[in-house]
């Protein structure tokens, strides 16, 4: 079964803890503060991968987790950073937002990759608070959690000639014929059910060709197959619309192919297109081949017969479209890599909001100081009077009293539950 569609969960590496620990050597009186921080956790990036062509991948694997990074070690010691994780994707993936269907990444090109989730910064150690007034602190922070999302992916393959058409006109064939593809070929009544990648050489020079499954009336309402490979011709330069010669009227297909295009996208006419009448071998199509001939001729297309089982004009065929390709610009040097995806969102960090809940608990939200809630090491008391300090920095102290807060109610911040106390912001 071919698939171009998964959702997968991420998470990057969360951040390595800081730790407390104090200078203790021999001749070293008062060696002072030097627990080390923590090391990064490591990143999550989506990488385009030439070798691969479908998301079959993500049907056995859908949750995808980075390595944290190392605590902090005594004598300043600085954990290790997580190695990051690298998921392959096939060229040609976008990349949504599975929640919000915000479009993250195009990873058209080989090679090109995007970063979908940042690994937490590590926790500082005690040695990065020591100061002309706390010469011994006794806190540290904890790492910061890695980012986590849930993501769509949307494959669009990626080939020069799309080779469009009815049901049964002689596609699959075709390509089999061009080479070294093996679709599955047989008189169905219906049409090939997966699209089929295939590279034909003209003249030591590749051409990537993609069959894309029958189209029908209807095809861009979702119609027998049609919404699920629609989108694969989005990604090519030219167009091979393939007629049946044995049709009872080829035109009337090439219309209502044409139309089906139009409706999905009207874009998509604008590429060039290559009509060829296939099954040659036939009476039928040798009868209906010069009016076929002349109407696409009188709409300035480019035509063709040929016969796909019995290789007739197929070498004319791969000629014309080289040539046809080589008409067309120049596709634009895309970049190495993808432009690297925010996932923090674009407010302002220090930023809060206030909510009363019910039952006396007050919410407050914020990137800030959710961040500083997370990382604060609550085993520490001078860690949780940094968080007071903190508090008080952002105004999120006087804001909590003027919106109503009193002693005894309860404050939430994060997954964090704190006691609300007029002493000293929370009570014990």
């Amino acid at each position: 079964m071919f698939f171009d569609q998964a959702k997968i969960h991420i998470k990057a590496g969360d951040g390595g803890n800081g730790i407390v620990a104090f200078r203790r050597e021999k001749y070293v009186p008062r060696g002072g503060p030097s627990g080390g921080n923590g090391g990064r956790g490591g990143h999550v990036y989506l990488v385009a991968d030439p070798d691969l062509n479908t998301l079959h991948a993500f049907q056995h694997q859908l949750h995808f987790r980075a390595e944290r990074g190392q605590h902090g070690g005594s004598a300043d010691k600085t954990g290790a950073s997580g190695p990051d994780l690298h998921i392959a994707v096939p060229p040609g993936t976008l990349v949504y937002d599975a929640d919000t269907g915000e479009l993250l990444a195009d990873l058209a090109q080989p090679g090109q990759q995007a970063l979908v989730a940042r690994g937490g910064r590590g926790g500082r150690g005690n040695a990065a608070f020591k100061s002309a007034r706390n010469k011994a602190p006794r806190l540290a922070e904890k790492g910061e959690a890695g980012e986590e999302r849930r993501l769509e992916l949307e494959l669009k393959l990626l080939a020069d000639v799309g080779i469009i058409g009815v049901p049964n006109a002689g596609k699959s064939t075709l390509l089999s014929v061009v080479s070294a593809a093996r679709p599955k070929i047989a008189d169905y009544p219906f049409t090939t059910v997966t699209p089929n990648l295939g590279v034909a050489e003209v003249d030591h020079r590749q051409i990537v060709l993609i069959d894309i499954p029958g189209l029908m009336e209807g095809a861009h309402l979702g119609v027998g197959l049609g919404l699920d490979f629609l989108r694969h011709i989005e990604r090519t330069r030219m167009l091979i619309h393939l007629l049946g010669g044995d049709s009872p009227d080829p035109l009337g297909d090439f219309e209502a192919v044409n139309q089906e295009l139009a409706l999905f996208k009207p874009a998509v006419l604008d590429k060039p297109q290559l009509v060829v009448l296939n099954k040659m071998d036939l009476p039928e199509a040798q009868a209906l081949w010069p009016t076929v001939e002349a109407t696409i001729a009188a709409r300035g297309l480019p035509v063709l017969s040929i016969s796909a089982a019995t290789q007739q004009n197929i070498r004319q065929l791969l000629y014309k479209v080289q040539e046809m390709l080589d008409a067309l610009p120049a596709l634009e040097a895309e970049a190495d890599e993808a432009e690297l995806v925010e996932l923090t969102p674009a407010e302002d960090e220090k930023a809060f909001r206030i909510h009363a809940l019910p039952d006396d608990t007050w919410l407050v939200e914020g990137i800030a100081i959710e961040r500083a809630a997370q990382m604060t090491n609550w085993d520490y008391y001078e860690a949780a009077m940094r968080f007071q300090r903190i508090l008080r920095a952002m105004g999120i102290a006087d804001a909590l009293r003027e919106a109503g807060v009193q002693d005894g109610h309860t404050v939430q911040i994060g997954d964090k539950e704190l006691v609300w106390g007029y002493e000293n912001a929370f009570g014990e």
